[in-house]
């Protein structure tokens, strides 16, 4: 049976053949414990350093600068634990956004049953934080501020830059998840001006199961991990070698391929905007920031059209994520769209499509043709 065409990005990507082809040599010839200090250790240290170098390019960090973790859930909790414990001393209050991920939400979340306090700002209709509401936001006690580089749902950019000048005057310690920026849009941490960063290596066309951080130099958070030293012992444990190497290349790639990725991530997404727009006219629109937005990202309602029956209906042909939660006999709303103010009939009829590096034109052409006369059979 012939694959599905695949335009769900933003949930996952494919394992870049380079990727896997350096895993594999990997998996085949080297499985020394990189603490071992012998020639079969010392190989996989190297291999480590190395990835850790093709790492911090990518984002223009210094190598020590990374530590590796097993996925961008466990970056952003070693980051928001992380600097909270290690400075509550100085004040317990936490600023983040109310369309972060689960992996920020459920962490503060924590926190305030650990006696923390934190402010979750609004966003406008366009998914984007006004760097205002995070300077009046803060307090004496603030320690930390957290705010996403790009939504997952909507691909919404954030001012980040903008909210790093803020914390940076007013000495506050800032994080951002860069999950879904990193080799799509510039996460150059200078320019950014962040503490902290979180990279997810199964959105970057590495396996799932590795992720990294960026911890500015000089900054002291506490481990939420006890073991041994690996990691400058921030995160013990002996080091996944194989993933490990498979994000460096990832990260190699990406800083390679940047400029000819990007557009074809883009011109992908503008021609299925077109075509679609061109089929419905005003009965499709656009969630999200239409300037501030990730190159791949396409978050659209189709009126009196209910997007898991959509979905559904093209799964053998045409991957793609919706924009609410279905269950037994309702629709709920993500809370992105619910943040942005984002009515639940819209909501109900949301598709998310989110472009990659491998997406071609024809199969463009081809979703617009399955989605089109899906859609217009819906709602005759």
């Amino acid at each position: 049976m012939k694959n599905p065409i695949y335009l769900d990005y933003n949930a996952t990507t494919p394992i870049d053949k380079e990727v896997a082809d350096e895993m594999i040599v990997i998996i085949q010839n080297h499985f020394g414990n990189p603490s071992s200090s012998y020639d079969m250790g010392r190989y996989s240290k190297n291999a480590i350093e190395q990835a850790r170098n093709q790492v911090a390019n990518l984002i223009n960090a210094k190598p020590d600068e990374i530590i590796f973790t097993s996925c961008a859930t466990e970056s952003n909790n070693l980051a928001i634990q992380g600097i909270a414990f290690a400075n509550q001393t100085k004040g317990k209050h936490i600023i983040t956004s109310a369309i972060e991920h689960p992996a920020i939400i459920e962490v503060c979340k924590y926190l305030e049953s650990q006696g923390f306090k934190v402010s979750y700002l609004p966003v406008d209709t366009n998914g984007r934080i006004d760097p205002k509401d995070v300077e009046k936001a803060i307090r004496p006690d603030t320690i930390l501020i957290t705010i996403m580089h790009a939504n997952n749902e909507v691909g919404t950019i954030q001012p980040i830059s903008e909210i790093a000048t803020i914390a940076k005057r007013k000495n506050i310690l800032f994080h951002t998840d860069a999950a879904q920026s990193v080799g799509k849009i510039d996460t150059d941490v200078d320019k950014l001006g962040v503490d902290l960063l979180t990279i997810a290596g199964h959105k970057l066309y590495a396996p799932k199961g590795i992720g990294a951080l960026y911890v500015k130099q000089g900054i002291k958070i506490q481990k939420i991990m006890y073991g041994a030293g690996q990691e400058k012992g921030i995160r013990p444990g002996t080091e996944n070698l194989v993933h490990i190497v498979a994000l460096g290349k990832a990260c190699e790639i990406a800083q390679r391929d940047f400029d000819k990725n990007v557009i074809r991530m883009l011109s992908a997404k503008e021609r299925l905007w077109s075509g679609l727009q061109n089929v419905f006219g005003e009965k499709i629109k656009v969630n999200g920031d239409p300037v501030h937005c990730l190159p791949n990202t396409l978050s659209i309602a189709f009126d009196n059209v209910e997007a898991h029956t959509l979905a559904s209906i093209i799964s053998n042909d045409l991957n793609f994520s919706t924009g609410s939660a279905c269950h037994a006999n309702s629709v709920e709303s993500s809370p992105v769209l619910k943040a942005m103010n984002i009515d639940l009939n819209t909501a109900a009829g949301t598709v998310r499509i989110s472009t990659g590096k491998l997406t071609t034109l024809n199969e463009i052409d081809t979703a617009i043709e399955i989605i089109s006369n899906t859609v217009t059979k819906l709602i005759q």
